[in-house]
């Protein structure tokens, strides 16, 4: 059984940041296809995918999810990463629907929102045979977390409204509390402990176990924030 959800508006500076996400995951990467998913009952729809060649899915694009035999159902009913290196090779996934769009590995994992219905999935996928070494798990699950720690603040402020901004601010200052390293929210470069603002594939290479929270680099303060 699958928790019913609040549906949730996502303004257009998080959609900016999450389509920002699925862009730099497919060309670091090098996959067609970076997407997040959404579900609304019953069905899962294509909500954010990757300006990158050969990307077969529009946004916009739904299915009846129950039933579908879709990478992304596994993942949303069980509420667990799932990968399939050749769906060609696997009995089980053989036949699913992504098959008759060339996508014959997966990656993905569950976005839930913070009354732990789900919202959907992050997932990459890919043309050919792929092993998805453990440095692109870490990569994907940071950046699904990332998505998930803007749905608290979304959730947050369309069930307390306007009158509760405070508590918006709380939440802010509670992801500092947590150790959250500040990942700029244009650029997506991060800031180390020296105050160096660096690619985030070379930072998790070195630090596999940090979190993220958004931020602003001060060159993309200059370029976009300045009047």
């Amino acid at each position: 059984m699958i928790n019913k959800k609040v549906i949730v508006d996502i303004p257009e500076s998080k959609l900016k940041s999450w389509q920002d996400i699925v862009d730099i995951l497919a060309e670091l990467l090098n996959v067609p296809a970076a997407l997040v998913m959404r579900y609304n009952d019953p069905t899962l729809e294509v909500f954010i995918s990757s300006n990158s060649q050969g990307n077969p899915y529009k946004v916009g694009e739904k299915e009846v999810m129950d039933g579908s035999g879709l990478y992304c159902e596994r993942v949303i009913k069980s509420t667990h990463e799932l990968m399939v290196h050749n769906a060609l090779k696997d009995k089980e996934w053989r036949n699913n629907p992504d098959i008759k769009l060339n996508m014959i590995s997966y990656l993905g994992f569950p976005i839930i929102l913070p009354n732990n219905a789900p919202f959907g999935t992050l997932c990459i996928l890919d043309n050919k045979e792929n092993a998805y070494p453990p440095i692109v798990e870490n990569l994907m699950s940071k950046f699904r977390n990332l998505i998930q720690s803007d749905l608290e603040i979304i959730f947050a402020n369309s069930i307390l409204g306007d009158k509760n901004k405070q508590v918006i601010d709380y939440l802010n200052e509670l992801q500092a509390l947590r150790g959250l390293n500040s990942i700029c929210a244009y650029c997506k470069r991060i800031k180390d402990t020296a105050g160096v603002w660096i690619p985030v594939e070379n930072y998790l290479i070195n630090h596999p176990e940090a979190d993220f929270s958004h931020s602003i680099c001060p060159d993309c303060m200059a370029e976009h924030e300045s009047p």
